[in-house]
């Protein structure tokens, strides 16, 4: 007998494993690295692709930068970033005109175009300005702070008068300000670089405030103290104030700076000398040479 014949393929049922191509993309979209490809590379690609496409044509790139200029423009034109006014606290009459006319700014202008770390630099490049702290506050003000340089001596120099301050920086012409009190005078070298001694040297001479001149400063290693009669008291290298201190002591006792004497040498620790005027001179020498025409002291008629 023959064997039945096989029913029809359409009555074959299905076999549900997937395919070899199927199975094969499956396990692909399975791997981090091809799902990553998939969603960041691939779009990335048609991307920068497109753009460069884009961007290869000279008249597109033209045009795209004046597309950014305009919305830029537009940006900074807008009145929330538009500052009107500039408001200068902490400074003098005459530095805050030295900084406006320095800044140079015309209002308005967009805060956009304010460089505030060069204005800040700018402003502290002055002599007289120490720090400056810029700001810009709502209402389209540009608050500057400023903390300026204050002057404790008049340094006299081989080029003119200035003021400086504590640590020894100009602060101005000395023509140029008007003083509230008077400060110290100081002349020499190096002067500019010991203001607290000098300060330290003046407080000291208080006692000779009427008299005192100023204090000059000696081969930029010590200190004369001027007095308005023309008088000096040499001061040496170390401990320059409490070496005036024994010269006022000696004055107390003896009033030795109001007598015929020039010069009150202190260098020496260990003694004082004194140059007498030509005037005090000519009579020692005349009482000298009566002492050795008399050696007895006596005095003839």
């Amino acid at each position: 007998m023959s064997s039945p014949p096989p029913p029809p393929l359409a009555d074959q049922p299905r076999d549900p494993a997937p395919s070899i191509w199927s199975y094969r993309a499956q396990r692909l979209w399975l791997t981090p690295l091809f799902r990553r490809v998939v969603r960041i590379g691939l779009p990335s690609f048609v991307l920068v692709f497109g753009l460069g496409l884009y961007f290869a044509d000279e008249q597109s790139r033209t045009a795209f930068a004046a597309n950014v200029q305009e919305l830029r423009q537009s940006i900074e034109s807008r009145p929330e970033f538009r500052v009107n006014a500039m408001a200068i606290s902490g400074a003098s009459t005459a530095v805050e005109e030295d900084i406006r006319a320095y800044l140079g700014l015309s209002f308005p202008v967009s805060s956009f175009d304010l460089d505030l770390a060069a204005m800040r630099g700018r402003i502290e490049a002055l002599p007289a300005v120490a720090q400056a702290e810029l700001r810009i506050q709502a209402g389209g003000y540009l608050a500057v702070n400023v903390r300026e340089r204050v002057p404790v001596v008049i340094w006299q120099t081989r080029e003119g008068t200035v003021l400086i301050d504590a640590e020894g920086h100009f602060v101005a012409d000395l023509a140029t300000r008007t003083l509230d009190s008077p400060l110290p005078l100081i002349g020499g070298d190096g002067a500019d670089h010991v203001v607290g001694e000098a300060l330290s040297i003046h407080a000291a001479a208080a006692p000779l405030a009427d008299r005192l001149l100023g204090l000059v400063r000696i081969g930029e290693r010590r200190w004369d103290v001027v007095l308005q009669d023309g008088r000096r008291i040499l001061l040496p290298e170390e401990d320059a104030a409490q070496a005036l201190d024994r010269a006022l002591g000696l004055h107390d006792a003896t009033d030795i700076l109001s007598r015929d004497v020039l010069r009150l040498d202190l260098r020496d620790a260990d003694r004082v000398s004194v140059t007498l005027s030509p005037q005090a001179m000519e009579a020692l020498r005349q009482e000298r040479l009566r002492a050795r025409a008399d050696p007895t002291g006596e005095r003839s008629g």
